[in-house]
């Protein structure tokens, strides 16, 4: 399992540079910004991992919003880019039906919960760690981040693999939520 986050991280590094030199997301699917492909499989929210505090959270239960599922870890370098613009997501669109989850792949509770408090992510964090059939049903993950769309019908309309920019999501985001 170490040499396989190893692996990722490694992978993580090297698409967060591509992105970042592109200046473009390297993964999206759909045409249009907003648009999920009508053939788009439904996303598995068939699960329940604990938050922070160590409280039961069932994916399912966000069925019916367009949800930003984010798997990241707080050594990544390109997680802590995209946490501000998270954390600015879930304070602007979360009335009009957006819902941040953050999966963190691979800290122990100890090690997340202050970093959540001190990185004030105020949107529902959760512990991945040892959950390899989460990250099984949404992957295979690579590298972190990788962050997916998933629209209000539950179907995945998006996946970025690395950084992709705030203005790219933010434009997902608003095609997503006027659908």
């Amino acid at each position: 399992m170490d040499k396989r986050w190893a692996v990722a991280a490694v992978l993580a590094l090297g698409l967060a540079a591509v992105a970042i030199s592109n200046n473009s997301g390297l993964s999206t699917t759909g045409e249009a910004a907003g648009a999920c492909d009508p053939g788009a499989k439904p996303a598995n929210l068939n699960f329940t991992l604990k938050d922070v505090n160590g409280a039961p959270v069932n994916l399912a239960s966000f069925k019916g919003k367009v949800i930003l599922l984010d798997f990241w870890a707080t050594w990544c370098g390109p997680c802590k880019i995209e946490i501000p613009w998270f954390i600015e997501f879930e304070q602007k669109y979360k009335a009009k039906g957006l819902v941040v989850i953050g999966i963190s792949s691979d800290d122990p509770i100890d090690k997340l919960k202050p970093f959540v408090t001190a990185n004030k992510m105020n949107y529902t964090v959760l512990q991945g760690l040892g959950r390899d059939d989460v990250h099984e049903a949404f992957g295979p993950i690579w590298g972190l981040p990788t962050t997916y769309l998933i629209g209000r019908d539950g179907k995945l309309c998006k996946k970025h693999m690395g950084l992709a920019p705030k203005e790219q999501f933010e434009k997902e985001i608003l095609g997503l939520l006027e659908l």
